[in-house]
């Protein structure tokens, strides 16, 4: 089956053709003709992956998914959530991102580490019908980022049970237990268990 995946990310299209194995075709947004910076002005991440999916579907007629996902920092009211990208400003800098949260958290007098958690939202879109899947992970924001993998806020991001940050391993030990893995496991499950036509 071929599916357009609506990002421009390439970490993230790696990440998730090894995911969803041989049998499914990814499609990447260039494939399909898709040049334009997709929309996100949603105020919530489902709404955002909802958005994302939908601009696919209307503007290019291809079946498409798009994933949104969020940090959830409990200590500050569950920001950075669907600001994580551009929480400190629109460079989307991760390293800057990094550095505000830190501020942020220093604000409220709260130590480090701070209990938190990643949301992945995925939105499939296959021929008009919308299919929602949710991917969540516990963990913790440490105070010195550890390692050089992933991408994002992974290497400050301690998850929960675990002694290495995101940062810290493999693409693929993190593709066994991440947020984004959970979240797509469901979308793979529902397509094999589901054959859309």
């Amino acid at each position: 089956m071929e599916l357009c995946f609506a990002t421009n990310n390439l970490h993230k299209l790696a990440e998730i053709q090894d995911l969803m194995g041989a049998e499914f075709r990814l499609l990447t947004l260039e494939d399909i003709g898709c040049f334009e910076d997709i929309p996100e002005t949603q105020p919530t991440i489902a709404a955002n992956s909802h958005q994302k999916a939908e601009y696919i579907w209307e503007h290019f007629g291809a079946n498409a998914f798009a994933d949104d996902t969020g940090l959830e920092v409990y200590a500050l009211d569950n920001e950075p959530g669907v600001y994580s990208a551009r929480y400190a400003g629109p460079q989307r800098d991760a390293n800057d991102n990094i550095e505000h949260l830190w501020h942020r958290l220093a604000e409220t007098g709260k130590t480090l580490p701070s209990p938190a958690r990643f949301v992945t939202i995925i939105t499939l879109v296959h021929r008009g019908k919308y299919y929602q899947f949710e991917g969540i992970m516990e963990g913790s924001i440490i105070a010195k980022k550890r390692g050089t993998n992933g991408f994002g806020y992974d290497p400050v991001f301690l998850p929960l049970g675990h002694s290495r940050t995101f940062a810290e391993m493999s693409r693929e030990e993190k593709g066994q237990l991440s947020h984004r893995a959970k979240a797509f496991e469901k979308l793979v499950e529902f397509l094999k268990q589901s054959p859309l036509e």
